[in-house]
């Protein structure tokens, strides 16, 4: 007797649930390929986007900590109704305090002397090559033709070199000049300290220290009140401010040079270069901090930087002016 020979095949429904089954498995094999592609492209641009905001704060921390003077932000003055002390800027940009018509980020310090651009073996802040650093300011102490910072809004009000006739009024403000000696008295109740001084830096009317040698040439007050080092020149070694700003979205740092950059003639404050430190910035501030009991100032400074594909990166930091000298 013959048997019956059976072959299983698979019915129309079968073969419908299988596709189905497996399109379901494609699906979510994709959805977490696409997903693990997509998390692996943030961490990178967010990485890349931290490490940029953390070298820009590094340079500025550096800078500060090596520096001898903070020159802005400015102390608060009494005759203003916006807070000098606190420079913030944001993109987009938030509206000015008071008075001021736009608010700008600035953070501006004497030149370190560990920058030496030219290799000559001098601190390019030691203008005269003498071996000494901003010992013989002049009226206009940055020696750069403009009140204030040359370029810069120093008072926070909004205005660039306001005064421009009237160089020697390095605080921008109500265009006195020479009106607050390097004595460490608020000669002129501004709230500032030393912030305006004439040729004579010290103000008392003598070449360098009234009754002192200054210069150890076993002489005492010889020459013009206007040599405050009494070695025979004057107003040869200014301050060489080293700024940093916030322009169109860029964190930027402008670096004196001891070369005429600017093309001029000769080597002044307005002999500088300018570089790009961090892009996509959202929000950059600059506190002025007292220092505790006798201590150097503090300066507070947040930086933020955003983009669609990474975010926000928020950095935050406070550094002593001349903490790591």
């Amino acid at each position: 007797m013959t048997g019956w020979k059976y072959n299983a095949g698979v019915t129309l429904i079968e073969l419908l649930v299988s596709l189905m089954v497996m399109t379901l498995l494609f699906a979510g094999l994709n959805s977490i390929v696409t997903g693990l592609l997509g998390s692996s492209e943030y961490v990178a641009e967010r990485t890349a986007l931290t490490r940029e905001a953390e070298f820009a704060m590094a340079r500025m921390v550096r800078t500060v900590s090596h520096s001898r003077m903070l020159l802005l932000p400015l102390e608060d003055k009494p005759l203003s109704d916006w807070p000098e002390h606190i420079r913030e800027q944001t993109v987009p940009p938030s509206p000015p305090i008071g008075s001021s018509t736009n608010a700008t980020a600035v953070l501006a310090v004497t030149l370190p002397t560990f920058s030496d651009l030219d290799f000559d073996g001098f601190p390019d802040a030691d203008n005269d090559r003498d071996g000494r650093v901003d010992e013989d300011v002049p009226a206009d102490r940055n020696f750069d033709f403009a009140s204030g910072i040359f370029g810069i809004d120093d008072g926070g009000d909004g205005a660039i070199d306001e005064g421009t006739s009237s160089p020697n009024d390095d605080d921008e403000f109500f265009s006195q000049q020479d009106e607050d000696p390097e004595n460490g008295i608020d000669d002129d109740n501004d709230g500032n300290t030393d912030e305006d001084p004439s040729s004579d830096v010290n103000g008392d009317g003598c070449p360098g220290r009234c009754g002192v040698d200054d210069d150890g040439d076993g002489q005492i007050d010889e020459g013009s009140n206007s040599d405050d080092d009494e070695d025979g020149q004057s107003d040869e070694d200014w301050y060489d401010p080293l700024v940093y700003y916030l322009q169109a979205g860029q964190l930027r740092e402008r670096t004196p040079v001891p070369w005429d950059e600017s093309g001029v003639g000769g080597i002044s404050g307005r002999d500088f270069v300018d570089a790009v430190l961090a892009d996509n910035v959202t929000r950059l501030r600059f506190e002025r901090l007292p220092g505790s009991a006798g201590q150097p100032q503090l300066v507070d400074i947040t930086l933020e930087l955003t983009t669609p594909a990474a975010g926000t990166v928020s950095l935050n930091t406070r550094v002593r002016v001349g903490g790591a000298l």
